[in-house]
């Protein structure tokens, strides 16, 4: 009642319609791009088109995303170990069907996560979402969808054209003039965690949606290296160095990419500091060995100052890793094509630049240095032949499937 009012009194209407789909939409070109190689090409101009629309065109309709709607109301918000908004984010959508997640600043940049947090209770920060997928491209992986920072008018952009009144009844003004809005249960229930404009201008981060599952499905699978989500459970690759070896004794780790890929997985998550891989996605369409998808990069970023070398720990434990990621990680330590400068040049681009602080950046080339390290230690121990994986023949598994087709 209070969203119809506000529009009357200012004499809004109904933004239009949106467009007919066109065959030549960033979005749609994105998605028509995804191979078994990654989300997209290494040189994609689709991706680049997709960036700038997302950065500016005008949003058409604002909504909470599936998996908070399915929670919404669904606990006790006593219940939640530190109910500081986590997770708060929204779904915008664009013409041409474009749609993407939206993530609002909660985090300065150059705050670092408190000593005494836990993984599982960060804050989710925006820049850590747009430098994921900056580092996720420069490392050749192409995993994480383009991401790319915006200033969000929190008025015009969600208010104004969200027509979810649960959304719309969050939003009030701020002692100080600013439009904020909180979620609901079991998130923020509170206006304390809210977010705020200046007075509506709000930083965020906006990353492209995936195609719709009943276009391409997925299947979300639990990593072997899960970490536990209690202050004094341990898992078992905490406590067994050997636990690789029942790993690789499992279908499908035992007979394709999938291991390889976890590894990429950590490395990659090491080098941001990420410990919240409990789960990882893949489509189905490309089988055992398709790619793994570097999803819900937020909890990166938020201490420079420490290295979490248990991420590492599909590396160590296993001792194998990809020629072609280990000779993209060894060039990224040369000095002429330094990790750190690199990422300095790449995040540039983004509207939202600097999008690190420069002990972020250095913590790069550290990390770096540790996977190095231990690739290292692992090839003096079982020689270069077993641990460097040559990735690029065919998988013994895809070869027999071939075999058993002709």
């Amino acid at each position: 009642r209070r969203h119809k009012l506000y529009r009357e009194e200012l004499n809004l209407t109904s933004p239009a319609a949106p467009l007919p789909l066109r065959p030549e939409a960033s979005w749609l070109q994105f998605h028509l791009g995804i191979s078994r190689d990654g989300l997209y090409p290494r040189s994609s101009a689709a991706v680049s088109r997709l960036l700038r629309d997302m950065r500016g065109l005008a949003t058409v309709s604002a909504d909470y995303s599936q998996d908070e709607k399915a929670l919404l109301g669904a606990c006790d918000c006593s219940q939640i170990v530190k109910p500081s908004g986590v997770h708060l984010k929204l779904v915008l959508r664009f013409q041409d069907f474009g749609k993407a997640m939206f993530k609002p600043m909660r985090q300065r940049r150059e705050e670092e996560t408190p000593e005494d947090f836990f993984y599982f209770v960060d804050f989710q920060r925006h820049n850590a979402e747009i430098a994921a997928f900056h580092l996720d491209r420069i490392l050749d992986f192409r995993r994480v969808p383009p991401t790319v920072g915006r200033l969000i008018n929190v008025t015009k952009d969600i208010l104004e054209v969200t027509k979810n009144e649960v959304l719309q009844s969050v939003f009030f003004v701020s002692p100080a003039s600013n439009v904020c809005f909180f979620a609901k249960c079991p998130y923020m229930c509170k206006t304390e965690y809210a977010v705020c404009g200046n007075p509506h201008l709000l930083e965020g981060s906006l990353s492209a949606f995936l195609p719709s599952l009943n276009l391409a499905p997925r299947l979300s699978i639990p990593n072997p290296w899960i970490r536990s989500y209690s202050f004094d459970g341990k898992e078992e690759w905490e406590v067994n160095p050997l636990y690789c070896n029942t790993v690789r004794e499992i279908y499908p780790y035992s007979n394709s990419n999938r291991l390889l890929n976890i590894v990429d997985m950590a490395i990659f998550d090491f080098l941001i500091g990420n410990e919240g891989g409990h789960h990882y996605e893949m489509f189905t369409k490309f089988g055992d060995d398709g790619f793994l998808l570097h999803l819900d990069n937020a909890r990166g970023f938020g201490r420079h100052s420490h290295d979490e070398l248990s991420i590492l720990a599909p590396l160590s434990q296993c001792c194998i890793i990809k020629r072609t990621t280990w000779l993209r990680l060894r060039l990224l330590a040369e000095p002429e094509y330094r990790l750190s400068d690199v990422m300095r040049e790449s995040l540039l681009q983004d509207p939202l630049a600097p999008v690190l602080t420069e002990p972020h950046l250095l913590a790069l080339d550290r990390r770096l240095q540790l996977i190095l390290d231990a690739v290292g230690k692992c090839i003096d121990t079982f020689g270069e032949a077993t641990v460097v994986a040559n990735d690029t023949a065919q998988p013994q598994s895809a070869q027999h499937r071939a075999k058993a087709g002709t």
